[in-house]
């Protein structure tokens, strides 16, 4: 058997090869791209550093259906993703039983399986069925965008009640509106009863103002920090929202106002005057947020730094905003821009690690059924969904997540050699070697496979040479294993 010893050395002659061979592949490792198309790479896939931007993964077929229609015509096909077929990823879910329970059953369902209240699995579920959607659904760019909005609204399943209400919330406020509109987002947020709890606004009160979802909802989630609001602005939002809270009886869970609890005197909020009336002062104020011209380029900036770049091009930018104004926040029509103007200058941006796990599962065509065993791996790699405890979300550049490399390559090798319990992969049907040449064959597919082009041939050679030492049976694997580990595959 190939210790895991001798596999850090043979992985490292791998990525030594796959770094140093072409442009496209220095670019990955981390050299910065001219701004313009010619960053893409000339030979191999040309789509596949924009696809692998807009999936959890691009897999052969939709690379294919990329190359046949064009890549404008793909993101429309993505954009309009009601259209697409997912049944089978329909079926894939029909065993998780909480994902469509209410509040109530959810709570219900959790103190009934044991004598005190089981808080681990109503939201293990949740994890689970994220990652088999992004692993399996058909509609990538609407899964990227749903993990996109749950880290921008963040909600932790960890605090207290959030346990069952993000099942609700990922449910009811994330998901119908993805790839909508942001008021209507912004509007759904507001009344979570997920977010009301995770910042705190179920204790709200006007003898005893809490400010803690006033603040975020104009610093992470409308304005951005430089967004032109003062502390004045968040105490007087803050009393717009004295009284939205949660019921905590019969329906325990629902979003309630609570009149007796609310401030009813006038307030200044941006500079408008709110009048007295109830809960629809806040509701006011969040539809002012939602057509705020700061929100438009926060909104756009943050697109733009998912799918573009870390510093993403100001222009850029500043067409995102003018397309979110001129649509009233219609998600699609920021897109077309950031995407269709934004893809010829992408730069490097290093995976995080449910992107790393998640494309690799892709990539090599695994059967998963996302066990506690692989949610070990996003627990060691520091990324498990809905786990972030602050309200920021975890972190969507690429500095934070360089570190912490050895679970990356003990991940690669574990999935490489089906040692993950629940989740397989079957080499010899993923890529069937036919040639005399069986290595050279197996090591030019499986790194277009999962690289987007095959290595140069004095690469490829001068890798095989270095493994003429490993078994035949062991080769497979290993070559699988070093590609997933290598500098190349842990940037997108």
């Amino acid at each position: 058997m190939l210790s895991r010893r001798r596999f850090l050395q043979l992985a490292g002659l791998i990525a030594a090869s796959v770094t140093a061979c072409t442009p496209v592949y220095r670019r990955l490792a981390g050299e910065p791209p001219a701004p313009s198309a010619g960053a893409w790479p000339a030979s191999g896939d040309a789509h596949f550093a924009a696809l692998s931007r807009m999936t959890f993964g691009p897999r052969p077929e939709e690379r294919a259906r990329a190359a046949e229609i064009g890549l404008s015509a793909w993101i429309e096909e993505q954009l309009a993703y009601d259209a697409i077929d997912d049944s089978a990823l329909n079926w894939r879910l029909q065993n998780f039983e909480t994902l469509n329970m209410s509040a109530t059953e959810l709570l219900d369902w959790s103190e009934g399986l044991f004598d005190d209240v089981d808080q681990q699995s109503v939201p293990r579920e949740l994890v689970r069925a994220s990652l088999i959607r992004q692993t399996y659904s058909r509609r990538q760019l609407y899964e990227v965008m749903v993990e996109f909005w749950s880290d921008h609204f963040n909600i932790s399943a960890e605090k207290d009640d959030c346990f069952f209400l993000k099942t609700v919330d990922d449910r009811e406020v994330i998901r119908p509106h993805a790839l909508g509109n942001f008021r209507d987002l912004l509007w759904a947020s507001a009344h979570s009863p997920a977010m009301l709890f995770y910042l705190d606004n179920q204790v709200n009160h006007k003898e005893h103002p809490n400010e803690n979802y006033a603040r975020e909802v104009m610093e992470l989630h409308t304005l951005g920090v430089d967004g032109g609001y003062t502390q004045q602005d968040v105490m007087e939002l803050a009393r717009c929202l004295t009284g939205w809270t949660v019921k905590d009886a019969f329906w325990r869970g629902d979003f309630t106002f609570n009149q007796d609890f609310h401030d009813t005197g006038p307030k200044t909020v941006l500079g408008v005057t709110i009048e007295p009336e109830g809960q629809r002062e806040a509701e006011r104020v969040i539809e002012m947020l939602a057509a705020h011209p700061a929100t438009a380029r926060f909104i756009s900036f943050k697109l733009a730094r998912r799918f573009i770049a870390d510093d993403p091009p100001a222009d850029l930018v500043s067409k995102g905003a003018e397309a979110f104004i001129k649509n009233s926040g219609d998600l699609r029509a920021v897109l077309r821009v950031i995407l269709l103007d934004g893809l010829p200058q992408i730069q490097p941006k290093f995976k995080r690690p449910v992107d790393f796990v998640v494309s690799a599962l892709r990539l090599l065509n695994a059967q998963t059924d996302a066990s506690p065993a692989l949610l070990e791996y996003l627990v060691r790699l520091g990324q498990v969904p809905f786990r972030w405890p602050t309200p920021d979300g975890y972190p969507m550049v690429s500095a934070p997540w360089m570190g912490n490399l050895q679970p990356r390559w003990q991940f690669a090798l574990a999935l490489a050699r089906n040692e993950i319990k629940g989740t397989q992969i079957d080499l010899p049907k993923l890529v069937e070697v036919s040639g005399a040449d069986g290595s050279a064959e197996l090591t030019e597919k499986l790194s277009a496979l999962i690289l987007g082009a095959p290595l140069p041939l004095a690469a490829r050679e001068n890798l095989l040479n270095s493994l003429n030492t490993v078994d035949d049976a062991d080769l497979p694997a290993l070559l699988a294993a070093g590609l997933i580990a290598s500098p190349a595959f842990q940037w997108r």
